[in-house]
């Protein structure tokens, strides 16, 4: 690999990030938004999973209650 000076390599650094396409302030939103939603499903199937196993656990063996 050819080495380049930092000056260049700045420059390419500038170039690339000129080619990337920035989301909207709408996208962004919205895309936060889908996040919390997947967040909050996720916390209420694994909070049921967990209340079934332990009650199934502490059915099959016999204490805790």
């Amino acid at each position: 690999m050819a080495k380049t000076s930092p000056v260049e390599f700045l420059r390419q650094v500038g170039a690339e990030t000129a080619k990337v396409v920035w989301p909207t302030r709408r996208e962004t939103m919205i895309t936060t938004a889908m996040v919390f939603v997947f967040v909050f499903i996720a916390a209420v199937f694994f909070f049921v999973a967990d209340l079934l196993m332990r009650t199934g656990v502490t059915w099959i063996l016999g204490f805790g209650q």
